[in-house]
Order: C-alpha cells, then structure tokens, then sequence
C-alpha cells in the first residue's frame, strides 16, 4: 500500500467558484495546501514539498518536478494531459491520473444549445429587438432570417468518443439524423461515412475529436468550403483544431451560415483576437464553459478524490503514467 499525506490544488479556481463540496478532498488526504491560482514561476515553490499535485492548467515539466523530492501523484484536474511531461513523470517515478467522462452531460446540452440557437436565428432576433428594429416594424412578427426545424436536419459528428456519442444521442432524440464521420484519409468502418461526405452532407458539424498532428488545423480554408453553404459547424472540443481566421473568413463569405466556438486557440484570448470581432455573423463564442456545470465539476472534485483515496490502497485509478 501506497501513502501520501501533503497535497496541493496549485488552481482551485479554475474548477471551483466557491459553490462546490470540497471536503471530499479534505477526507481523502490529510494535509492541504489551496491556490486560488498560481502563475508558472511559483509552481516548484508550491509543490516543493507536496506529495499529491492536483493541477488543471498549471504546467509540470521536467525540470519543475525535479524540484518536488517527495512527488508521487500528479492528478489532472482535466481530461487532457498535456499540461504535464509525462515522459519525465514516467522515468521519476510519478504516477499520473486524469478525470474522465466527468462532463458529459454538460457538454453535450452546451452543444444542443449552440445548435438550437443557430438554427432559429436566436442571437439575430435578439440584437434586432435590443436596436428597436421589432418595435419599429410594421409587423407583428419577425422571421427575415431563416428558421429551421431540427428534424430536416442532418448532425455530423467528427470525433466518435464518449462526447461525440452522447452528442449524436440527443441529435437523435431531436429527430435529426446523424451521420458519423470516419478518420480523414480513411476507409470507412461499416457504421461511419467518410470525412468528406460528412462534410458535404450534414447541415451541422459537430467537433468531438482530440487535438493532435493530424486534426490540428483541420478545418481550414478548404475544409469549410467543402461544407454545404447553409452548414452550421460547432466546435466545444479544442481551438487549434478550426483555423481561427479561415473561419472568420468563411462567416464573413457565407460560405458557411453559422458557427458555435467554446474554445480558442489562446485561453484567455486577447481582446483583438479573431473571432471576437464584431463584425463577424451568425457567430456565438462562449468563454471555454461547455464542461463547467456545477454537477460536472463536483463530478470532477469528487473523482480527484477517488483518484487519491484509490493511490493510497495501491491501484490507482484513471492512470495515464
């Protein structure tokens, strides 16, 4: 049996607003150590004597746990990894976990949200009410952009997971059809249809696939051409994986009709970054919160827990390292 004693959550804020039950964590370690945030150069100070390490955002490298003798657990409070070295992890002997399947659910109404506001033209009839523009019609009802009905349309899901598979769920229980794309430049398995004919075909693309060599930049230029022109493309998976100006562009030319982004390539962007100009239409940008229901992140908090409880009785949980 494994046992640790001293933790320390380097950026509680990142998952906790202060409305979470975080005592779960307080029962599975003894000693705490809390950080509402915590910038780069502080990090090895912090964990310097820290023998659990919970972090989201806040990056572990080699040389940072180097500096953190006692070291044993890193748990992520994310399901990506990328903010640790895992290589390094590895020859240090440290083990890391990450959460999973922790947002599913909200996720995937974040996704169902964006697609409904699109396809009624919600945010549009909403900024034309707010000018004055209804109460200065001659009409009762406003209805010059298009609205459309979920069951005439077909969902296109890149990235087949768990999220992609709960999204395509509820498209379904909506009535629309669902079409699951397979990998770019692959022969498709017997219940996908290639990447190119999902693009063709579906009226709204869902992105639920990770970000690595091959899907970073994957929606281009090209790529949003080859959607149909009245295409709606939600992205709640990761920035890099749009190219950010081809997008803007692609709103802009109407070569696409409308777009749903949770995630950027910078986090927090900066206030000139592309996709929050003004000018762009038929674009909804949300700021990185599809997981972050309060069910979901006490699921988050409670399995961190579980990851500790579970490393102390020798079988960690979750291990990515």
């Amino acid at each position: 049996m494994m046992t640790v004693s001293q933790g320390v959550f380097l950026d509680l804020g990142s998952v906790d607003s202060g409305d979470l039950e975080t005592r779960v964590l307080d029962r599975a370690l003894p000693g705490w150590q809390w950080y509402e945030h915590t910038q780069a150069e502080q990090i090895a100070e912090r964990i310097q004597a820290a023998d659990v390490v919970v972090t989201n955002k806040c990056v572990l490298d080699r040389a940072t746990m180097e500096q953190a003798p006692n070291l044993k657990l890193i748990a992520i409070a994310a399901t990506g990894t990328e903010v640790v070295d895992l290589d390094a992890a590895a020859e240090l002997g440290v083990t890391v976990c990450n959460v999973r399947n922790y947002a599913t659910r909200s996720v995937t109404q974040h996704v169902m949200t964006m697609v409904l506001n699109l396809v009624t033209a919600q945010p549009f009839y909403i900024d034309r009410v707010r000018r004055g523009l209804w109460s200065e019609s001659n009409q009762f009802s406003l209805y010059d952009q298009t609205i459309r009905e979920l069951p005439d349309l077909q969902m296109g899901i890149i990235g087949y997971g768990v999220l992609g598979k709960a999204v395509a769920k509820m498209a379904r229980a909506l009535g629309m059809n669902v079409l699951i794309a397979e990998h770019r430049g692959c022969n498709p398995r017997p219940d996908r249809l290639s990447f190119e004919h999902v693009l063709a075909t579906a009226d709204v693309i869902s992105l639920h696939c990770t970000l690595n060599e091959k899907t970073r930049g994957l929606f281009d230029r090209r790529v949003l051409r080859s959607m149909k022109p009245g295409a709606i493309l939600i992205n709640t998976a990761r920035g890099g994986i749009v190219v950010e100006q081809d997008l803007a562009d692609a709103l802009r030319a109407g070569d696409i009709a409308g777009a749903g982004v949770d995630t950027l390539s910078v986090e927090p962007p900066p206030a000139d970054h592309v996709l929050l100009a003004p000018d762009i239409p038929n674009l909804i940008v949300t700021p990185h919160n599809a997981w972050a229901s309060k069910g979901a992140r006490q699921a988050c908090i409670d399995q961190l827990a579980q990851e500790i409880i579970a490393y102390n009785h020798g079988m960690p949980m979750n291990r990515v390292v």
